[in-house]
């Protein structure tokens, strides 16, 4: 079954009682069991499992092509979760290009909780390679990565870590379940900020793991999310669920929208570098056009003149709005390094762009005006 007949029918029965189309939402955080706790209608507690929930599992289990998945409260939520898993004195690499939240997290509590840590370029293979250690188990990877739109070979990232019996567990918000199959190229998980393009919308929080087998780590990872708390709510699950209906044909508008964009900025005097990975001129292009069936909504450009033209750009924006956050309909604009201070890595000069659906020739006349004002 092809991905956008996939994203409508999954999970999608209707309900049995109602025969209603649209799924309904189970709001209710206790549900009724025996005198003796048993379990009689297959609920318990919001906080184990919900009947929306388990909708919103069984889609991106069946989009990712994963044996199970995991939904949480937060993308964030569900990476500290997955790190917990782990024992201590367990061995775990980063990309040195990586969402600033988990490099906060890993520099500042997977310390505290005797992890050792290596950030390599996730670029280069060898030094992938180079970073595995006998008590590695975890590989991190992002890609394409944020905010600089690096680009890892999933395929080559697995050996290494399979090399040593280490989980490969790769980050496909930018990508989506549409434009990149991290499982099928060797990933034992996938992680989503379910915020991001698969609520598509900015008006919706949430998580998830998807795993290629359903066994002992999909058992921990339950057990831990019981425990920790970080739980998808039945209504936003609900809002995610909704939103991967229409996943693939907004992709494929951001997609086209964002390869539009950033061929017109090549060309702009104003701008130092473009970072997409649809662009020839991008290093990771070749590996990318391998692994990926198009190339997304987001991209990043450094500006010429440094932090204080940077800033004066996004400034001068009209349609492109000065927010946070990625994935929606509308197009974002955000000088990185000021969001992620004071751990940021960005060079002073970068803006991220999430590229919405909105006409293109609008968003780059936009960009345009900015930049060569």
């Amino acid at each position: 079954m092809k991905i956008e007949t996939l994203a409508i029918h999954a999970a999608a029965d209707p309900d049995p009682e109602t025969g209603a189309i649209s799924p309904p939402i189970y709001l209710s955080t206790t549900f009724e069991h025996g005198p003796a706790s048993e379990e009689l209608h297959g609920y318990t507690y919001v906080r184990d499992k919900n009947p929306t929930q388990d909708r919103l599992e069984e889609a991106l289990s069946l989009l990712e092509g994963g044996e199970g998945a995991l939904v949480y409260s937060s993308g964030m939520g569900a990476a500290i979760t997955l790190l917990l898993t782990l024992d201590p004195d367990s061995h775990v690499i980063f990309p040195e290009d990586v969402y600033a939240h988990v490099r906060v997290a890993h520099e500042q509590y997977l310390p505290k909780w005797n992890f050792q840590v290596s950030v390599v370029d996730m670029q280069d293979q060898k030094a992938i390679d180079h970073a595995i250690r006998p008590n590695t188990k975890l590989v991190w990877v992002e890609t394409p990565s944020n905010p600089r739109m690096q680009i890892t070979d999933i395929v080559g990232a697995a050996r290494a870590a399979h090399s040593v019996g280490a989980f490969l567990v790769v980050d496909n918000t930018f990508a989506t379940p549409v434009f990149q199959r991290p499982l099928e190229l060797g990933a034992d998980i996938v992680l989503h900020s379910t915020t991001k393009y698969c609520g598509g919308h900015s008006d919706v929080q949430g998580g998830c793991l998807v795993l290629r087998k359903r066994d002992q780590l999909y058992d921990k990872l339950f057990h831990a999310r019981v425990v920790l708390g970080a739980v998808c709510s039945p209504f936003n699950s609900w809002l995610v669920l909704r939103g991967l209906r229409t996943l693939p044909c907004r992709m494929e508008k951001h997609a086209a929208n964002a390869l539009a964009v950033a061929k017109a900025l090549e060309t702009c005097e104003s701008v130092e570098r473009v970072f997409y990975p649809g662009l020839p001129s991008h290093p990771g292009h070749a590996i990318a056009s391998n692994q990926m069936s198009n190339f997304g909504g987001m991209l990043s450009i450094l500006v010429k003149g440094g932090r204080e033209q940077a800033v004066a750009v996004a400034a001068r924006v009209k349609l492109f709005r000065n927010a946070t956050s990625l994935g929606g309909v509308e197009s974002l604009i955000e000088h990185r390094a000021s969001a992620e201070h004071p751990h940021s890595k960005s060079p002073e000069n970068l803006l991220r762009l999430s590229v919405g659906l909105e006409n293109p020739d609008d968003l780059i006349a936009d960009l345009l005006q900015a930049l060569n004002a």
